[in-house]
């Protein structure tokens, strides 16, 4: 019996635990990485052959349909699986087509579906007798719009309309294509440096693996790599943390001025990078942060990001419960943070298997919470407080149609010059759409798709 190369029998149970358990491959992927002690270069493999596989997986069903003459639907899970890996390995990674057949013939025989071991054969030699370039002509053969753009980019037809409709409510319809690339590219990694603890210039210019961000005054970059064992981000001072979410939580914290014993409030503070971000800004100031969260374990992660401020006499409060129960204490909070549940789908090119995961139709469940949570935020603000409504989505009915309704609901609100907030506190010109909210975009930012909108509470 021949040996399957452990970077693939890694990859191979990764993407399994995300079909079959719902798992995050960032989650789940370094720790499996780690466990195996695999060396920068077996490590680079397999996270290359699971991000790839399901980043690509509506393209490599299109071409396996083709080659298997049979819908993928009638193909068993953990076969296709397989494919789908073998089709990234051939097409995406071009690695020699001897090695993909044989160790994926093997898979089939250690996923006990030894009876599918000649369809895989047959399937992806039939696959590798041709081009990348030649299959992608057959793939896309009688496809135009959407449908070519899903097939093509790999993502379902509903996130291609929804974002077709964001960008061309921002002014830039004709960048459909490019947004669509840029999330099935891999994303350098990204940090912070907490406020307080770590100064972003400095270990940029001084301390390797570290360079410069691109947007955030606090944000820096690195290449692969695991970062828990950058001595900075394992005690705490820096954190992995995409620079459009540093932006997000800097534009509640210095949009004006700090007052000593403002009370501020992370609403859906899970898992705790805009809460850290948040309870430094308030320490430098004099104010003081209470983070939520509903979920309990991830109120445990919002506890372990929070750890480097216990020993101070401002440490932030960790609090768990529904976020909508602040409504009926009303003003009381100077700032919040509204991170409200959302889609995600500003977050896809980190998060490749959450666009498999949902639908249109589960965005009306959202769109109500979403609804009630801004309800009760505004309830909480204290007057002339700023409420900071962000989303890691550019979906329209999450962002700009949620502001509206709750602006035309609650007269004791005002829409505040986001991108004016933003421009001012970034690192480079930012080059936002005109208007009250600030929409950031990762084929122009480098960043997710993040929504942000600051509201302030007006004397009524």
């Amino acid at each position: 019996m021949s040996r399957i190369q452990p970077s693939r029998r890694i990859a191979w149970d990764v993407l399994t635990a995300v079909r079959e358990d719902d798992a995050y491959a960032n989650l789940l992927l370094p720790a499996r990485t780690r466990q195996a002690g695999l060396d920068p270069a077996d490590a680079g493999f397999a996270t290359e052959l699971v991000y790839g596989t399901l980043r690509m997986r509506g393209y490599y069903d299109r071409i396996i349909e083709i080659a298997a003459k049979r819908p993928a639907a009638r193909i068993d899970p953990p076969v296709l699986d397989i494919l789908r890996m073998g089709v990234h390995q051939l097409l995406g990674m071009r690695t020699a087509a001897h090695a993909v057949l044989d160790e994926s013939v093997e898979l089939t025989r250690r996923a006990r579906v030894a009876s599918a071991s000649g369809f895989v054969n047959g399937v992806l030699r039939t696959i590798s007798r041709d081009s990348p370039e030649i299959w992608r002509e057959r793939a896309l053969a009688g496809l135009s719009g959407t449908a070519g753009r899903a097939t093509e980019f790999s993502h379902p037809a509903w996130v291609v309309d929804a974002f077709g409709a964001a960008l061309a409510a921002d002014g830039a319809g004709d960048e459909l294509d490019a947004l669509l690339a840029a999330d099935n590219a891999a994303p350098q990694l990204a940090f912070a440096a907490i406020p307080g603890l770590a100064d972003p210039e400095t270990l940029a210019t001084q301390n390797d693996p570290f360079g410069a961000g691109r947007v955030s005054p606090i944000g820096l970059r690195a290449g692969g790599g695991d970062p828990s064992r950058i001595t900075a981000v394992a005690d705490g001072r820096v954190r992995v943390q995409d620079e459009g979410s540093q932006l997000a939580a800097l534009a509640l914290s210095r949009a004006r001025e700090v007052h000593p014993g403002e009370t501020w409030l992370d609403m859906c503070a899970g898992p705790g990078g805009k809460a850290a971000l948040l309870a430094a800004e308030a320490r430098l100031g004099g104010a003081r942060l209470v983070a939520n969260e509903v979920v309990p374990a991830r109120a445990g992660l919002v506890r372990s990001a929070l750890q480097v401020f216990d020993d101070t006499a401002d440490a932030p409060q960790v609090v768990e419960g529904d976020g909508r129960r602040f409504g009926s204490a009303p003003e009381r909070f100077d700032r919040i943070l509204l991170d409200a549940p959302c889609s995600g789908l500003g977050a896809l090119r980190r998060r490749p298997e959450a666009r498999w995961r949902k639908t249109a139709a589960d965005l009306a469940e959202l769109l109500a919470l979403q609804s009630q949570l801004l309800d009760a935020a505004a309830a909480a603000l204290a007057p002339d407080g700023l409420l900071a409504y962000v989303t890691c989505s550019p979906h329209q009915d999450e962002t700009h149609a949620q502001v509206q309704a709750l602006l035309a609901r609650n007269s004791s609100l005002r829409a505040v010059d986001t991108p004016a907030v933003l421009e001012r506190i970034a690192r480079e010109p930012l080059g936002l759409a005109t208007g009250d909210a600030a929409q950031l975009w990762p084929h122009r930012h480098g960043t997710d798709a993040m929504f942000v909108q600051l509201l302030v509470k007006v004397e009524q």
